[in-house]
């Protein structure tokens, strides 16, 4: 097969370029391959010449099986639509219908409507070379709180964008995402280009068990959400990774999480980076501190950054082109900068994220954002993660309550002075109207699938 052009390159051809794939692995939960298997290689029982410029979605419930179908499928698909393991049964009909969908990759039930079915499957044998290359379109789901799930479009192009080969020859990531989320595919292409291993996560698995996984792997680099980190400081099995790299992302990065990071795993470097499915990623921020230097506005590694009315604007070559249904074309504006609706706030050289647009909490008529105020709450050394929702009431509209899990159970007399204690730092530091009205003391907190707090639950 000829290289394509380096605008086409794909997953395969970048592998095929590497000196290093037989030494690199991808770890599953029950399956391993060694990424030099994945170029000659498939596990599509021999049908890639049948899926060659269709509009495929792999369905697959196994995350393994579902990243090496979209190792084969890129270059090969016109398009794939990157289907995420809580993807409604009612939505199905609309992504695929949205989406042209004529063929499907999935290892379950597949609607009678789609032309071409095949089996995903987590073994790789291997194979003659693939279809001549075209340029996949990369069709990602959002992970919207209510109704269907939007269909952001990016190509190889702006997904790998931001990836630059790792330094150092033994690299191993390890994420708490699943890969079939922005986040996660993400990292899975970083170390897949950036000469890396990749140990994945498994939706069945305890986090303390897989914690132990990551550590029997040699992990050096782990991505999560905040909450992510959260709940694994709370593990007893925290200890068996000794990373050198913790990257946040998908949420913001309150103080509190970043200084206990670095507690806990003081030979880490931790950073937390600001991307989203539309955007893509926009910077990372390394110094250790929330927020980020008010520098990183203007043009920084190819990546234009605004903040107009508050509200963070991004123009980059990783933002995504367009979305799919409903009439909409281009994410960005006239300008080409998408709107992230991420508010922020300068106070002297820094930015500092208050919270969503659409998250809003009003309190008689004053905006209260849930993240601004649970940043300051997780500044108390007894608090381990919380979060903030309306409470409805008859005189203000909404008032703030807050749930909070702290690191070591405590009631009676304790509980009392903790919740007194986590008050005096939300006076201190937030407006009066922002201030909670009800603290409880709560065991744990629910995560959504993309890994962040359940708010609309």
């Amino acid at each position: 097969m000829s290289t394509p052009p380096q605008s086409m390159a794909s997953i395969r051809d970048r592998l095929s370029r590497s000196d290093d794939a037989s030494g690199r692995f991808l770890w599953g939960a029950d399956a391993t391959i060694c990424v030099a298997q994945l170029h000659d290689g498939t596990s599509l029982g021999g049908r890639l010449p049948q899926l060659a410029g269709r509009s495929v979605l792999v369905a697959s419930r196994d995350q393994f099986a579902a990243a090496l179908a979209l190792v084969e499928l890129d270059g090969v698909a016109s398009r794939l639509i990157v289907g995420t393991p809580d993807l409604a049964a009612e939505h199905l009909a609309t992504v695929v219908a949205t989406g042209e969908v004529d063929a499907i990759v999935t290892d379950g039930e597949a609607p009678s409507n789609i032309p071409l079915r095949v089996r995903a499957s987590t073994v790789v044998v291997p194979s003659p070379p693939p279809p001549s290359g075209c340029e996949t379109e990369w069709v990602l789901l959002t992970s919207g709180t209510t109704g269907a799930p939007k269909m952001v479009v990016h190509s190889f192009a702006t997904l790998a964008a931001p990836i630059a080969p790792d330094p150092a020859p033994d690299v191993v990531w390890g994420t708490f995402y699943d890969i079939r989320r922005y986040g996660g595919l993400q990292i899975f292409l970083r170390a897949l280009l950036g000469r890396g291993s990749f140990v994945m996560s498994d939706a069945r698995e305890p986090i303390g068990e897989h914690l132990v996984r990551l550590g029997s792997r040699g992990v050096t680099h782990v991505s999560g959400t905040p909450s992510h980190w959260r709940r694994a400081l709370m593990s007893p099995a925290a200890r068996s990774i000794s990373p050198r790299y913790i990257r946040l992302s998908g949420e913001i990065a309150d103080q509190g999480i970043l200084d206990a990071l670095r507690w806990f795993y003081p030979d880490a470097a931790v950073g937390h980076a600001f991307a989203s499915t539309e955007a893509g990623v926009a910077f990372e921020v390394g110094d250790g501190l929330e927020g980020f230097p008010a520098s990183f506005l203007g043009a920084r590694r190819g990546v234009q950054i605004e903040v107009v009315d508050g509200s963070l604007r991004i123009r980059s070559p990783r933002t995504a082109s367009r979305q799919l249904g409903d009439g909409r074309s281009s994410l960005a504006g006239d300008d080409g900068f998408v709107d992230t609706g991420d508010v922020v706030e300068r106070r002297g050289d820094r930015y500092y994220f208050l919270g969503r647009q659409n998250g809003v909490i009003n309190v008689g008529g004053l905006k209260v954002f849930p993240e601004e105020v649970e940043a300051a709450i997780n500044r108390h050394p007894a608090v381990r993660m919380s979060m903030v929702r309306p409470k409805k009431n008859a005189f203000t509209g909404s008032l703030v309550a807050a749930e909070v899990v702290l690191k070591e159970p405590s009631g009676g007399d304790a509980g009392v002075d903790f919740k007194r204690e986590i008050l005096q730092l939300c006076h201190d530091r937030l407006a009066p109207h922002k201030v909670p009205a009800t603290i409880q003391f709560v065991p744990a907190l629910d995560l959504a699938a993309a890994g962040k707090l359940a708010r609309h639950a």
